[in-house]
């Protein structure tokens, strides 16, 4: 593994190299502390990674974090989870990948299987009042993204419009593949009118993973999609089916978070595995706790009768909705990171990077700002955490918990 992990980061350099381990180690508690705290939705995990990467760790700059962006929106999946593995990746290697996921999705997976076995004495947790706050502490945190991201990626007018049109479009067009669709053409507008100038930010992604060995990910991803239904028609098991199941899911879905439900209930309710109370009270569940919703996986794994332990199921499937993300992005980022160099793909990554901004103002109107924002105090202190953020320079934790603390007390 010595060779896949890439040299530290310029910063990194002015003392003595961090180890593998203690690499790891790094990137598993940064990303464990945002697995417990980062609520609201996929939109404001890329808030709270960029606060914590860019600006707080230095991790990488404004424009290659915009970069893995607009890849991880083209790819299938969870786009918040698969940039999570992309930072860990490009930190301490494929071991700093698995560190990444390991912190960001276990806390809210064990959760959801703690709720699953019955063990959870929250009660009624969709009106409890500190997470009422956190829901309101998110559309901060996606506005201070938001903005940030709209100063550096569209200065100018030409790519500020890009921005604005990119978020109607995203807000008139619902289907799944609608933001495909607009990063497309945001693509091909960049590299027709957009010439790039000196590479943007003059950062490379530091990443030491071969090509050839991204090019192994991509064909098992291809292969592990085309052969686990025939080994699941040829060899059965409950086992098989259950990864069978959760990989296609995770493997087909464009857009992640919400995306997926509809995906997910046709694999397991009419099978009879899980029935349709339990997946909508599983559902309910997984919007009070932090992290990625593709966690719900643990949690139906969990519930499914298929005949087999319930850790073991639940394990099954929280592996299986992941390890198409896991193969594309260790698969694409080798090659990504030699193309995003390239004078026409930089044209096109300014379009790019102007859509996402459009994508993501789209974002914190729907569903970030609706699904928060119910009254005019909501909207207050939606205000006091931005002011908190923006100019006090509070870190997002403080102001998280801040937040939390007002919801209990105020709703």
């Amino acid at each position: 593994m010595t060779d896949l992990v890439p040299t530290p980061p310029p910063e990194r350099q002015l003392g003595q190299p961090p180890s593998q381990l203690s690499s790891f180690l790094e990137v598993l508690l940064a990303f464990t502390r945002l697995g417990l705290t980062s609520f609201g939705g996929p939109v404001a995990h890329l808030g709270y990674f960029r606060a914590e990467f860019v600006h707080r760790r230095r991790w990488l700059d404004e424009h290659t974090y915009a970069d893995l962006v607009a890849l991880c929106q083209f790819l299938p999946g969870p786009a918040s989870s698969q940039v999570g593995m992309a930072l860990g990746l490009s930190r301490a290697g494929l071991w700093g990948a698995l560190a990444a996921w390991l912190g960001f999705t276990l806390p809210s997976a064990v959760l959801l299987v703690a709720f699953a076995l019955g063990v959870s004495t929250a009660g009624d947790l969709g009106h409890a009042g500190w997470l009422h706050g956190l829901k309101i502490v998110a559309v901060a945190v996606v506005a201070q993204a938001v903005l940030g991201m709209a100063r550096t990626l569209t200065p100018d007018r030409p790519r500020a419009a890009m921005a604005l049109g990119a978020a109607i479009a995203a807000l008139l067009l619902t289907n799944a593949l609608a933001q495909v669709l607009i990063i497309a053409v945001s693509a091909l507008i960049g590299w027709r009118f957009l010439p790039a100038g000196p590479p943007a930010g003059g950062a490379e992604l530091p990443l030491a993973l071969p090509r050839r060995l991204g090019a192994t990910f991509l064909a098992l991803f291809v292969s592990l999609l085309v052969l686990l239904p025939v080994l699941r028609d040829t060899i059965g098991g409950p086992a098989l089916s259950l990864f069978d199941a959760f990989y296609r899911a995770g493997s087909l879905v464009f857009g992640g978070g919400h995306v997926v439900l509809p995906l997910l209930q046709a694999e397991v309710v009419p099978p009879g595995w899980v029935t349709h109370d339990d997946f909508l009270a599983g559902y309910g569940a997984t919007q009070a706790v932090p992290g990625p919703l593709f966690t719900f996986s643990a949690y139906l794994g969990a519930v499914s009768q298929v005949g087999l332990n319930r850790l073991l199921a639940a394990s099954i499937a929280l592996v299986a909705i992941f390890l198409p993300s896991f193969l594309l992005v260790a698969g694409a980022l080798p090659f990504w990171s030699v193309l995003r160099t390239k004078t026409a793909v930089q044209s096109a990554l300014r379009g790019i990077n102007a859509g996402v901004v459009g994508l993501l103002l789209a974002a914190l109107y729907t569903p970030v700002f609706t699904s928060a924002v119910k009254a005019p105090l909501d909207f207050a202190l939606v205000l006091s955490a931005f002011a908190l953020l923006e100019y006090a320079k509070l870190p997002p934790w403080s102001v998280v918990a801040l937040a939390a603390l007002a919801g209990w007390w105020l709703f």
